[in-house]
């Protein structure tokens, strides 16, 4: 049987790892929520505010502190926004007919739906050119001379 100072070292020893362990357990919980509130945002207020939540509170601080700190980081904050601003930039850059507003793609000549001539096609080079341009920057061909007679008559026949 063992003797009641051997059982009283051993409870010691238990007691102090217990101890060391809920020590760890509370620095860890303050040091895990310092680190998460800084990733969530840079009101210094609102850091300290959850800080000091939970190394008063502890466990229900925590709990507290969870229900109630933002609900996404700064990092995909900031990575919604970039989707957000891609997402815009193609609405925006998208072309469309001058003339009846429809959807039109840069390859188109005529626009599919009122029919209005877009571009047109470098007499030598074939590219297809925006009709303010001057030169095909292709080839370099001047472009203000005069379309040849055939080439305005398919035009006028296609529409």
């Amino acid at each position: 049987m063992p003797s009641a100072a051997n059982m009283n070292a051993v409870l010691q020893i238990a007691v102090g790892f217990l101890s060391a362990f809920a020590i760890s357990l509370y620095l860890s919980i303050v040091i895990w929520t310092v680190r998460d509130i800084r990733s969530r945002t840079r009101d210094v207020f609102a850091q300290v505010l959850a800080t000091v939540l939970v190394l008063v509170f502890n466990l229900p601080g925590l709990l507290l502190y969870l229900i109630l700190r933002p609900k996404e980081t700064l990092a995909q904050a900031y990575e919604r926004a970039l989707e957000e601003e891609a997402l815009l930039r193609d609405v925006e850059e998208r072309e469309v007919c001058p003339s009846c507003g429809a959807p039109t793609e840069k390859d188109f000549m005529l626009c599919p739906e009122c029919h209005t001539r877009l571009r047109r096609k470098c007499t030598r080079c074939g590219r297809l050119l925006s009709l303010r341009w001057t030169v095909c920057p292709y080839c370099g061909l001047d472009q203000q001379a005069p379309l040849s007679a055939p080439a305005d008559l398919q035009v006028q026949e296609r529409l």
